[in-house]
C-alpha cells in the first residue's frame, strides 16, 4: 500500500487537517487516488477542480500518481465555493457504526 496524506484546500477552515489513505500499489491511477480520496474526505468527486501535490505542482495523469511516494501531502482544489454543496452527506448504512441487522429487528 502506498500511504498518503489527504486534505481539502481552504484557507478559511479553522481545522484543515491531513488525513492518511492508502492506496494499493497495483492500481495507483489517478481515478482511484480520486475516488479513495473523495470517499474519506466526504466530498464529490464532481467538484473536485484539481488534486495539488504540495507544495506546487498539479497531478494530471496515472503516471503522476504513480510517482508520488509514502506520505506525500496532497490537496484537492474544489470548484464550488457554496460550502452546503461540497460535502456529500452519507448514507445511513456509510455511517459508521450503522448496522443494518440491528435496524431491521421488531420488538
Amino acid at each position: 500500500e502506498l500511504v498518503l496524506k489527504v486534505r481539502i484546500q481552504n484557507p478559511n477552515l479553522r481545522e484543515n487537517d491531513f488525513i492518511e489513505i492508502e492506496l494499493d500499489r497495483q492500481e495507483l491511477t489517478y481515478k482511484e487516488l480520486l475516488r479513495v480520496s473523495c470517499h474519506e474526505l466526504g466530498v464529490n468527486p464532481e467538484h473536485v477542480q484539481k488534486i495539488r501535490k504540495l507544495p506546487n505542482t498539479m497531478l494530471r495523469k496515472d503516471r503522476d500518481v504513480a510517482r508520488l511516494q509514502d506520505f506525500q501531502e496532497l490537496e484537492l482544489v474544489l470548484t464550488v465555493s457554496d460550502k452546503n454543496l461540497l460535502f456529500r452527506v452519507p448514507a445511513i448504512s456509510e455511517q459508521s457504526g450503522y448496522n443494518k441487522k440491528a435496524s431491521e429487528l421488531t420488538y
